[in-house]
């Protein structure tokens, strides 16, 4: 089966069980999301959305977040992990957003990710679930996907994105993302599947007969 006919099965698939796919990360804001995304980084989308409460709370928007000491963040978000560093990086990104930006947040991938703490990952996110601009960004979840299902040959992360958005047409790659995200996580995960029980697995290699082991990202 060549790579065409695996990621139309794929994106059928995935649009019928997950047509209206939400956000995982709770936010009312571009601002909020960029922050629950930050923070999540090596932390569950569910420790984000029980942190990010108590910090919007005090903060929700860049304006009031400066006007907050870097150590009173840190105790906030402390249970998401690498806290010092993530504080810090909260903290000097909305002192910018005031500064350059008048508090909102950019939607150009470039401006973004010259924010501290902002990887490509994390504003792929942002522009595509806060302003809606297609993007498709990948994770070791979608990029372990993406090597078990044959949508890409690549030993990197920039390169399975590369595949991904030449396999699916440009309108869908948003929602893909969070399809993909979904899926994952309910019949595909690391330990759930190796590569020949789910059934997305099963349909594009079929004669597979040994544990698929992806690259890491």
């Amino acid at each position: 089966m060549r790579r065409p006919e695996r990621a139309l099965y794929i994106k059928n698939k995935l649009q019928r069980l997950y047509p209206e796919p939400p956000i995982p990360l709770k936010h009312k804001s571009a601002y909020q999301l960029l922050i629950a995304v930050l923070l999540s980084a090596q932390c569950t989308d569910a420790r984000v959305n029980k942190v990010t409460p108590d910090l919007f709370s005090v903060a929700n928007n860049a304006f009031d977040m400066i006007k907050i000491p870097i150590e009173v963040i840190y105790k906030i978000i402390r249970p998401c992990g690498l806290a010092p560093k993530k504080s810090r990086a909260i903290w000097e990104l909305s002192d910018i957003l005031v500064d350059c930006y008048d508090g909102e947040v950019p939607r150009e991938l470039d401006k973004l990710k010259a924010l501290p703490g902002v990887g490509h990952k994390t504003a792929s996110v942002v522009v595509s679930q806060a302003f809606g601009i297609p993007a498709f960004p990948v994770d070791t979840h979608i990029f372990r996907l993406a090597q078990r299902w044959g949508l890409t040959k690549s030993k990197n992360v920039k390169g399975a994105e590369s595949d991904l958005k030449k396999s699916f047409p440009k309108d869908s790659w948003n929602s893909l993302h969070l399809q993909m995200i979904f899926y994952g996580r309910e019949f595909c995960s690391a330990r759930g599947c190796d590569g020949m029980i789910c059934e997305i697995c099963r349909y594009c290699y079929p004669k597979r007969r040994s544990a698929f082991v992806a690259c890491k990202a």
